[in-house]
């Protein structure tokens, strides 16, 4: 009896092994992807730096990114994805719903809406925190200064409860002033309605730049009274779907690390002898058929929009229109918080 189970155990170690070995099944949203053409991906109606269309229509921004990378891998193309554009009202029913593939759209990664609203977190693609925008003229230097103020803020976020709870913590009587849609908010306090307005320090920055007459006349304060994550979400159901996204996205990040960029993909794609680059980038064991791709998936993604540090960038960074610093946002090994599950 003892030698039988013996041999059973082997059996059953010697069954898991090929079965972790093997393919992985396409899932039915990557199914539905495939028969359209097309990754359908819900953006910000118009977030400078996030998500945003110019003039032509043409998409871009950090978010729009994730979408792309995601279509490259799974279609070969880019150029394949259908924007969009949700309110923050709208986002979570157009995902539950089927209407998009994919929520990639500013949004928090918390535990309501990882658990209750059938929906899952994928990975965070910016780390960032509730911040306050004031005039300059005010000499407001922290949100504490805000008592008995009236704060300009956009229902259905996470910013307004956290303004709530802000103003309890430190008993500070802020006086909301509430917006179904962001425009308004941030219309109301440009012309003067409130003393400040609140959301993502990303978002303030963008806001700024776009909406206000003259950006130097307005301050963003450096304190932050929230966490906020931000990243891609999936519906709940479709394993296959989540892994996809989940590892186009720490490809990108690993891609980063390891030195990866769009300008020479396809010369360590012919040269690297470095093991994670070559399961990266196809030429080592095919990490592409455990998620139902093919083996260049991945090097197809950073071809398309670089590594992470490229997208942040190009799109949020020092350089850019927003002018944003790297910060938490810069890789594990370099202070950060970007860390990457291993692709092996």
């Amino acid at each position: 009896m003892k030698r039988l189970s013996t041999r059973c155990l082997a059996w059953t170690l010697a069954l898991g092994g090929l079965i972790s070995a093997s393919p992985a099944w396409a899932g039915k949203t990557l199914d539905g992807i495939k028969s359209r053409g097309q990754v359908v991906c819900g953006v910000h109606t118009g977030l400078a730096g996030f998500s945003a269309a110019d003039s032509t229509g043409k998409w871009t921004g950090l978010d729009v990114d994730m979408c792309r990378a995601v279509a490259a891998a799974v279609l070969g193309d880019p150029e394949k994805v259908k924007y969009v554009p949700l309110t923050a009202q709208q986002r979570f029913t157009a995902l539950q719903s089927g209407e998009i593939d994919l929520l990639s759209r500013n949004t928090t990664l918390t535990l309501t809406r990882d658990a209750s609203l059938g929906l899952q977190g994928t990975v965070v693609t910016y780390y960032d925190g509730q911040g306050f925008i004031v005039p300059k003229k005010s000499n407001i230097k922290s949100p504490k200064q805000l008592k008995n103020q009236t704060v300009c803020v956009q229902s259905g976020t996470t910013t307004e409860k956290n303004l709530t709870d802000f103003s309890k913590a430190n008993n500070l009587n802020i006086k909301t002033v509430v917006f179904e849609k962001e425009e308004a908010a941030t219309a109301a306090y440009f012309a003067g309605r409130c003393i400040s307005y609140t959301t993502d320090a990303s978002g303030l920055a963008s806001i700024r730049n776009k909406v206000a007459t003259t950006p130097a006349d307005h301050v963003i304060l450096p304190d932050l009274v929230s966490k906020e994550p931000l990243g891609p979400m999936v519906r709940r159901g479709d394993d296959e779907w989540l892994a996809i996204v989940k590892w186009v996205i720490y490809g990108l990040i690993e891609a980063e690390e390891y030195g990866v960029t769009q300008a020479n993909v396809d010369q360590l794609k012919a040269s690297s002898q470095d093991p994670v680059v070559k399961r990266m980038l196809g030429t080592g064991e095919d990490m592409g058929k455990l998620l139902g791709l093919d083996k260049d998936w991945m090097a197809r993604a950073v071809k398309a929009v670089g590594n992470y540090g490229e997208i942040f960038e190009r799109n949020v960074g020092p350089k850019s229109a927003l002018g944003l610093p790297r910060g938490v946002n810069s890789q594990w090994n370099k202070g950060g918080l970007m860390y990457a599950l291993p692709m092996r």
